[in-house]
Order: C-alpha cells, then structure tokens, then sequence
C-alpha cells in the first residue's frame, strides 16, 4: 500500500516534468491576457506564428544537426546570407525584364540551391575531415557574413517586387462582411468595414517544409540514423549505416530551413539584410533544447521543438503588446534555457 502511495507520489512530478512546456505556454498566454486583454485574441495566435516564422525554422535547422550530436552555429548568417542573395536576385531579374511572379520565383528556387553550399561544406569539414562542428560551423558564419557584407556593402537590399510583400504579408483566405470568401487575394471592401484574414501565408510556407521533414525524422530510415549517430556514433558504423554521408546530409538540411528562413523574411520586410537572423541563433539553440533534445545528441523531436519555438514567440509578441522592451526576450529565454536544463536533470527520461 505505501509503495503504491509513493508511486502515485511520483507520479505526478513526473507528469508535470514531462508536459512542463505545455503548461508553461499555458501560463504565459494567461499572464499575458491578464497584464493586456487585447492578447486573448485570433488575430494575436495569427500574430504569434507570424512573427515566430523564423524562430521555427531555424529551430527545426538546428534540431536535425543537434540530434547528431553537433551543432550549427552558422544558420543566422545563412539566414541573412539567404536574404542577401534573393533579394538581390529578384531586383536582378526584375530589370531584365522578368515578370514580379517568375523573378520571386526563380531568385527562392536559385538562393535554395545556393544556401546548401554551407551545409554541404559544413557537413564536409565535420563528417570528412573531423572539423569540431563548433570550429566548422563558426567559420561558416564568418563566410557566409561576409560574403553578405560585400554583397550589399552594409546598405540593405530595397526595391524588391511589390509582390514579394503581398505574398509575405498576406494571407490563404480572406472573409469578407457577409460571409464572402477570397483565397490568397484581399477583397475590397466600404471603409470602416473590417476583412478577416485567415493563417498568413509564410505561416503555411514555413509548416509545409516542417511537416515534411518532420515524418523524414520520425518515419523514414535517414531518420533513425541521425538518432543512432547521436546516441552512439561507434555502434552506428559498426552496424553499416553510412555515417560520413548522413552527417553531411544533416547539416545540408540545417542551411536548407535557414535558407527557407531567409526567403520567409525577405517576402516578410521586403528587404535584404546580411544580419537579418544575427540574434536568432540563441532562441533557435533555446527552441531545441527548451523542446526536450539533449545536447549530447540522440533525441529530440519536430513536435516538441516547435512547442520551444512557440514558447519564444509568445514571449516576443507578448512583450511587444504590453509595451516591453526587445531585449527583455534575450533575458528571459536565457532563464528558461536554464531552466530548461534544469527539468531535464531532474527528469532525464522526460520525452519518453
């Protein structure tokens, strides 16, 4: 009887341990409706993933590499390195003469192509050549910001295609006073009378490629290799799986979701800045970590990371509405890190 008493007692910090970060977000969404009643709304949940697009990605960019026991220290320089060069493409194109369609087009297929490079090199130095993936990586970042910085000589990218920010900025569908219904197009409407938009587009652009990479790691075979390089990178080459060439394809994953962030802030600002994810790179680290995967490699997943990514993106937009200065998100995502950390000594075996 005092055993199943102390079992039930255990229980229930176990529980708590394992879904601290649903009921942590459920927390945050009730103190920020509380301190703000605008804050308990559709339109701030839209807001939220809006604004948090980037953090996702770059946080799902991280995770692939983290699972393996690395990391990435270079997605926020990609990221701006992505915006560099897709802006410049799509003014490029633009003056040659290409419609505003076929020039975003074509610089997002291109500046995609291109933002594989660093990982591929990456994933080279580390997998080939047994680079630190902290030495490798840094370096990337060093390139990749200053191949941006000679691209635009410190004066970011204007005078990009309207259409990019109607894109980045709208939304799948619109409803209009009397229940009419628009896709992707915002229909006009008398003044003083208000059109709903529904799920902004990069909020879509941005889960597709989650989605997909998320059943990559959690169904497919590649997937169990990242895990098992991270869990023991020896018994993985003992047991045939080709770890040099999975390496590699991790951290080409790794600039594939940076670059996807880029183009996502490119079409959000309208603008090309060799900077533009200089301060992500510690709430993308933060995302993964807060969502459960060790450090050490060998775990992690896209669901949970994306609960860490959700837990910054609160914060941000929560702290821009209460009137809050940026720079408070640093201090407190740094405290949850910890804190974080802490849950995960506590309970190790949290996210089984």
């Amino acid at each position: 009887m005092q055993t199943e008493t102390a079992e039930k007692k255990g229980a229930l910090p176990e529980l708590l341990g394992r879904n601290w970060i649903a009921i942590f977000i459920v927390l945050l969404v009730v103190f920020f409706s509380v301190v703000a009643r605008s804050f308990f709304s559709f339109d701030t949940a839209q807001l939220i993933f809006f604004n948090g697009t980037e953090v996702f990605l770059l946080a799902i960019a991280e995770l692939f590499v983290i699972i393996t026991g690395g990391i990435d220290l270079s997605v926020g320089f990609v990221m701006g390195f992505a915006t560099v060069v897709s802006s410049k493409l799509m003014v490029a194109c633009v003056a040659l003469g290409f419609s505003p369609f076929w020039s975003i087009l074509a610089a997002s297929v291109v500046t995609l192509l291109i933002g594989l490079v660093p990982g591929l090199v990456n994933g080279w130095l580390v997998a080939y050549l047994r680079v630190p993936a902290f030495i490798a990586t840094f370096s990337m970042l060093g390139v990749t910001h200053g191949i941006s910085e000679l691209m635009t000589q410190g004066i970011p990218t204007k005078n990009l295609p309207a259409l990019a920010g109607d894109i980045g900025n709208g939304s799948f569908f619109y409803v209009a006073p009397g229940g009419a219904i628009s896709f992707f197009s915002r229909p006009q409407v008398a003044r003083g009378q208000t059109v709903l938009a529904i799920i902004p587009n990069m909020v879509i652009f941005a889960f597709l490629f989650i989605f997909l990479f998320a059943f990559i790691l959690g169904k497919m075979k590649f997937g169990r290799h990242l895990y098992a390089i991270g869990g023991n990178i020896d018994a993985a080459i003992r047991s045939g799986i080709n770890v040099k060439r999975d390496l590699i394809k991790a951290y080409v994953i790794s600039s594939l979701f940076a670059s996807l962030a880029g183009l996502s802030y490119v079409m959000k600002y309208i603008t090309g800045k060799p900077d533009a994810g200089a301060n992500m790179l510690l709430e993308a680290i933060a995302a993964v970590v807060i969502g459960g995967a060790s450090m050490a490699g060998g775990s992690g997943t896209v669901g949970r990371t994306i609960l860490g990514a959700l837990v910054i993106a609160i914060l941000e937009t929560g702290l821009r509405i209460i009137g809050m200065q940026t720079f408070m998100t640093y201090i407190l995502v740094g405290v949850i890190l910890i804190l974080a950390v802490i849950i995960d000594q506590v309970f190790p075996n949290r996210n089984r």
